[in-house]
């Protein structure tokens, strides 16, 4: 917009109520996912562009966003001793800071505390924000570049916060979750699972066949050695105990 003023201060915005999949940035226009988790493909979003002006001039397009099934890898979490209410409030002023002090785009991807029920959520003192940075080029900056950052601007960001706040502020860093298994990982490992299986399976079969040739040779020994002793014995112990003679061998009649 060339107007100068309010005329031409643009602030954009999502139409149609696509907020709880998407957010944009106001101010930029950037575009980012907010609940996309186990969803891929391409999605089409109405996006508005407003100026500021007495009379208001609005125009629109529609974006296409692709999401594949990765989640990014970059999205650093900050831990605030603040209530996740009181963060929540100062948002915008937090996100100034960090891009002060960090020299990069910064968008708060989440607001989060590890309790879940309110009365609990606005009594704790710690709060998880998930960031993600931008350089100028509008590429992701690597997690362990902003992390960097973020420990050598460590005591100049609390000081700016402590003003936001108007409370001491730690700042610390935590570690985000780690992203979910890819499909090709979790069937190598269900692979593996079962090929570990079916040879445990095959050696316990070994094992039992070679017990089992074990006991049937010992039982064929006994037995051997049975009809050895019944021929020595010419008074032979029948199955019921009783005695009986055997009849001596052709050459032993001689």
């Amino acid at each position: 917009d060339p107007d100068s003023g309010d005329n031409g201060l643009l602030l954009y915005s999502l139409a149609g109520g696509q907020t709880d999949e998407f957010d944009i940035d106001e101010n930029t226009g950037q575009i980012f996912t907010v609940s996309v988790a186990g969803k891929a493909g391409t999605f089409n979003l109405e996006v508005q562009a407003a100026d500021q002006g007495t009379r208001r001039l609005t125009a629109q397009t529609t974006v296409s966003v692709t999401v594949d099934s990765s989640s990014s890898s970059n999205i650093v979490m900050l831990v605030l001793n603040q209530k996740i209410n009181v963060v929540e409030r100062n948002r915008a002023e937090i996100q100034r800071v960090l891009e002060d002090k960090l020299g990069w785009n910064v968008y708060i991807v989440d607001v989060d505390s590890k309790e879940t029920e309110r009365k609990a959520r606005s009594s704790t003192d710690e709060t998880q924000v998930k960031i993600i940075a931008f350089d100028e080029a509008h590429q992701e900056v690597p997690a362990e570049d902003v992390k960097r950052k973020l420990r050598e601007k460590k005591d100049d960001i609390e000081v700016e916060l402590e003003k936001v706040f108007s409370a001491s502020v730690i700042a610390a860093i935590g570690e985000a979750p780690g992203a979910p298994a890819s499909p090709e990982l979790v069937a190598a490992i269900v692979l593996g699972v079962l090929l570990a299986g079916t040879f445990i399976a095959f050696l316990a079969y070994v094992l039992l066949d070679l017990r089992r040739k074990r006991k049937h040779g010992k039982q064929d020994l006994v037995k051997k050695v049975e009809i050895m002793e019944g021929i020595d014995n010419p008074w032979a112990v029948d199955k019921n105990g009783s005695l009986k003679s055997l009849e001596k061998p052709e050459h032993m009649n001689n």
